[in-house]
């Protein structure tokens, strides 16, 4: 499996995919077909097994799919069969609610480190994690294995913080703030620009008028 040449849109999918199986489970459902699974999250039923099939044969032909085993296949196939430690930089109201969101924990991201350069805020807690200053962000890179960071800054420090995270052996970069970042190419970046999801949804009612 060459997981490069998979197209980014499917990955997406089969997250969509995987948490419409746990509500599945939850409910008691014990197999799922295609069809299901495209009905309750919105895709044709050809896409749903198109995107299965990047990564193998699941389910039997007339029956469906166990959707214990299917959920047991996507959270692997994800890297969510395990707990991923990140660090997360700037404390501020977005950093706040990102620290407290317990969405993040319940798929296995856990933020274990949270740095600020605000001396009222270094020091204080969000949920059960201390704010620390930017100076013990290595250490803690290196102490608690993490791997992903989480970039809530302004735009004005993001490229600064972004630089330090890399040099601190971060792989993986989730930008919140609203500027384009530069990063080696062996490090993985996406962007979450709110203003830019409200922007799409403008252009598509304006598009409606």
């Amino acid at each position: 499996m060459k997981v490069y040449k998979i197209p980014e849109a499917t990955v997406m999918r089969l997250s969509v995919y995987s948490r419409f199986l746990h509500q599945l489970l939850d409910e008691g459902v014990a197999t799922v077909s295609s069809g299901d699974i495209a009905k309750g999250v919105g895709v044709s039923s050809a896409q749903v097994r198109k995107d299965l099939a990047y990564f193998g044969e699941f389910g039997t032909r007339g029956v469906g799919y166990r959707v214990d085993e299917l959920y047991g296949h996507l959270m692997k196939i994800l890297g969510l069969d395990q707990t991923w430690n990140i660090v997360l930089v700037g404390a501020g109201k977005l950093g706040s609610a990102l620290a407290l969101y317990q969405g993040f924990a319940e798929r296995g991201f856990h933020i274990s480190t949270i740095i600020d350069v605000d001396p009222a805020r270094i020091g204080t807690k969000l949920g059960n994690v201390l704010v620390e200053p930017l100076d013990v962000l290595q250490d803690r890179v290196k102490e608690n294995n993490i791997r992903v960071g989480v970039v809530s800054v302004p735009a004005s420090a993001a490229q600064d913080v972004t630089d330090r995270l890399v040099q601190a052996g971060i792989k993986a970069i989730l930008n919140f703030s609203p500027r384009v970042l530069k990063v080696p190419s062996s490090v993985i970046l996406r962007n979450v620009d709110l203003s830019v999801n409200l922007e799409v949804l403008s252009f598509n009612l304006a598009l409606k008028r």
